[in-house]
């Protein structure tokens, strides 16, 4: 359920309503047993600049891996080009960064370029990097149209994607098409089922209340067989992460709708219903997507991202946002994305908020030692 107290185009789900009511900023505390993989570095590449693919030094040793979304939002009336997106992928990739997302919007407050056409972009320039649907909405989309779509990009990537699902949030995307906002989880439980009927492309065909695979193969497949790894977005309501648990291979949380008391609550009950289902939840991974941020030590700056950019696009008051989000100080920054590390989270993809590619180097270079130094 989603609080109706707030307008916009993202209203604040209630569950984070009540708790900044009752917490304002104690959110950001360290909680839980600290999570992730404690594997080798997520960053390829070193500290000084490589040849673009090489990616066989280490840069710094981080628990927590690190994607970035494309910029497709036109956030202040920019023009978004194929340039930039093709330079945001090149830089990814150069300083290692181990995820490039793309959202999915039809109707929005701000000129949105569509995602999966984004991904297949820049697909060439993409490099070893997962391609992320952070989430894709097959609701809208149809599941026959987003199954050939996201095989075509599994396929031409050589097996390199990573598909979000959700319903979306937005009930002028579902005016526009046509669909029943009420209806948009029901479909989305068919929807994740008549996928994967129709990656596999067996004898074995879903049928459903609003969607059927039956008599239908789409070809050609997926490179990753039976499919790719679907993850299931949920802000952290009980109904959506027992859904997580019932169908999904992985859980995407909201970055600008979570805090990591929140996130350290939901991913334990995530990993409980995982359990209740006899699944293996140490094999079951996470990550928060739309993690919005700025690195900068001027103040104003930092304010101005969030009182003339993203509160305005969201529909939301500032303090909440400035609580949660690492927009400031690279000090700033590190201290909320640690707690969230030591909450469970596995893997954050940031989307900055301007200076896009400029950004990215100054959280490789200033934030990230500051996680490293923090867990030495």
């Amino acid at each position: 359920m989603m609080s109706q107290g707030i307008t916009g185009s993202h209203p604040i789900p209630r569950h984070v309503v009540g708790h900044f009511a009752s917490h304002g900023d104690a959110g950001i505390g360290v909680i839980g047993a600290e999570g992730g993989r404690n594997v080798a570095s997520p960053w390829r590449g070193s500290a000084r600049a490589v040849p673009r693919g090489s990616n066989t030094l280490s840069w710094h040793v981080t628990r927590m891996e690190f994607g970035v979304h494309l910029p497709l939002i036109s956030f202040t009336g920019e023009h978004r080009s194929l340039d930039d997106l093709l330079a945001l992928t090149r830089a990814a990739d150069d300083l290692g960064y181990t995820h490039l997302c793309a959202n999915d919007h039809l109707v929005f407050s701000r000129p949105w370029l569509d995602g999966p056409t984004a991904l297949a972009a820049v697909l060439a320039q993409s490099g070893r990097m997962t391609l992320a649907t952070t989430v894709a909405v097959p609701v809208l989309r149809g599941p026959a149209a987003t199954a050939k779509i996201l095989a075509a990009l599994d396929l031409l990537s050589g097996g390199r994607l990573l598909v979000g699902l959700g319903p979306g949030s937005s009930a002028r995307d579902y005016e526009l098409v046509g669909v029943s906002f009420e209806e948009r989880w029901k479909r989305l439980d068919e929807a994740v089922q008549t996928l994967r009927a129709y990656w596999r492309a067996d004898d074995v065909a879903f049928e459903g209340t609003f969607y059927s695979s039956a008599g239908f193969t789409l070809r050609p497949t997926p490179a990753q067989r039976p499919g790719p790894p679907i993850w299931i977005g949920s802000w952290g309501s009980a109904a959506g992460l027992r859904r997580v648990a019932r169908l999904a291979d992985g859980w995407l949380a909201s970055g600008y709708n979570t805090n990591p008391e929140l996130f350290a609550q939901a991913w334990s009950d995530v990993q409980a219903e995982l359990a209740a289902r006899g699944r293996d939840a140490a094999r079951f991974p996470n990550g928060i997507a739309t993690m919005w941020c700025y690195v900068t030590d001027d103040r104003a700056r930092a304010d101005a991202m969030l009182t003339d950019v993203l509160a305005p696009l969201l529909g939301r008051p500032v303090e909440p946002l400035r609580s949660i989000l690492p927009i400031g100080s690279a000090e700033d920054c590190a201290r909320k994305l640690l707690a969230y590390e030591r909450a469970g989270a596995q893997r954050v993809f940031l989307w900055p908020l301007a200076d896009e590619c400029a950004q990215l180097e100054l959280f490789r270079e200033r934030v990230v030692p500051l996680l490293d130094a923090e867990r030495a």
